[in-house]
């Protein structure tokens, strides 16, 4: 038996795909420690984990509204919130690692604690990647513009000054790229099919492209109409009603069944009048609406837009960020989606008309769905973890 300890960050997109193989490790024997936050408690315990909570030192939780909304996007502040964690977490945890000697950290590749943490103490380390893989050859989907380039140019200076602070600390690195990617010597988990990853065959054998972890359908859903349309835009930064009212008079006076997830940050007020054949809702079972589903209109976060293409459904997209963008062009690339380049409510229903008549895209999304059907999975994943322990 081999003691495993997980770290992550607050985000199901991030959590869920691990708890299948928590689940699948646990039930090998092996004990499993999962350092999280108390949002994601009781799935992680239900997994068969020891739960170890981290909200106390996440500097995420301590930033300013505005700055809440650059996380992600402005690389100085990405880089202060990480090491901020990773510092503030560090007498702690090493302290805890080197009572419990684990055989093997398995970090979420935003997690850059749990990574910096086996570096510096010298534990067998497994990256969980629940986006794309990206080495010089994936990261080209990742297009840049100026304005993205000449910023991150002009962070650097910070950045750097945040790599310092690790290195004061005993931390062996050289610097943030080292610190937020992954090289050819690091054992990783990618959610993905090699199919779907973009240049799947210039990674090494050390990444183990195990496919999405599905969980099972915990809310059926009953669908009434013949074509069922589903509405969501995430978990995350989902606040977002004027898009929702062009959703709203896009899908109304159609004889599509409509599905309308809109998180807890918008009133119903702000929606104005709801069509008929239109259910709203704060949240769903969004596994078992797309078991369902026909078409789903997505910011095309990977998670999401992998347990859609999972039950072989087409997307509308709509991407946010870099990561989103990369998703979108990859789908749109296999041929499973259509880009939504205005959020008008004509261009939304001429963007869902293409999807449900025309079969070339439910098709292409089948095929994606073979690709992750025939992965490992998590006995796949298990079988990586497990072999790095015993090295």
């Amino acid at each position: 038996m081999s003691r495993i300890v997980f770290f992550c960050i607050p985000a199901f997109g991030h959590t869920n795909p691990t708890l299948g193989v928590v689940r699948e490790l646990v039930g090998r024997g092996h004990e499993v420690i999962y350092y999280s936050y108390r949002m994601l408690q009781e799935p992680i315990e239900a997994a068969g984990a020891r739960f170890i909570a981290c909200d106390d030192f996440d500097a995420e939780q301590h930033l300013t509204p505005e700055e809440g909304t650059r996380v992600g996007s402005d690389m100085a502040l990405s880089a202060r919130v990480l090491v901020d964690t990773t510092l503030a977490l560090d007498e702690s945890v090493c302290r805890e690692m080197e009572n419990l000697r684990p055989d093997c950290i398995v970090a979420d590749s935003m997690a850059v604690w749990g990574k910096a943490v086996a570096g510096k103490l010298g534990i067998p380390f497994v990256c969980s990647t629940t986006t794309f893989a990206f080495n010089k050859y994936s990261a080209r989907i990742m297009k840049q513009g100026f304005r993205e380039l000449f910023g991150m140019l002009l962070s650097m200076g910070k950045v750097n000054r945040q790599v310092k602070r690790l290195q004061e600390h005993g931390y062996p690195v050289k610097n943030f790229l080292e610190i937020i990617s992954n090289d050819e010597n690091t054992h990783t988990i990618v959610y993905t099919s090699p199919q779907f990853q973009p240049c799947a065959e210039t990674f090494p054998d050390k990444y183990a492209f195990v496919g999405p972890s599905v969980r099972p359908v915990q809310e059926p859903l009953e669908k009434t109409g013949q074509k069922l349309v589903y509405i969501s835009m995430g978990t995350v930064n989902n606040n977002m009603a004027p898009l929702y009212r062009s959703c709203l008079k896009a899908v109304a006076d159609t004889h599509w069944q409509v599905i309308l997830s809109v998180g807890s940050l918008v009133n119903r007020e702000e929606l104005g009048p709801i069509p008929a054949n239109v259910s709203v809702y704060e949240r769903v079972d969004q596994i078992g609406v797309l078991e369902k589903a026909d078409a789903f209109l997505t910011h095309c976060g990977m998670n999401s837009a992998s347990e859609a293409l999972y039950f072989g459904v087409p997307l509308l997209m709509l991407p946010k960020t870099t990561e989103q963008t990369g998703v979108a062009a990859r789908t749109e690339q296999l041929g499973a989606g259509v880009l939504l380049k205005k959020t008008t409510p004509e261009a939304i229903r001429a963007g869902l008309e293409t999807l449900l008549s025309d079969p070339t895209y439910r098709e292409n999304a089948g095929k994606i769905a073979q690709g992750f059907r025939s992965c490992t999975g998590a006995k796949g994943a298990a079988d990586k973890i497990e072999s790095v322990c015993a090295k």
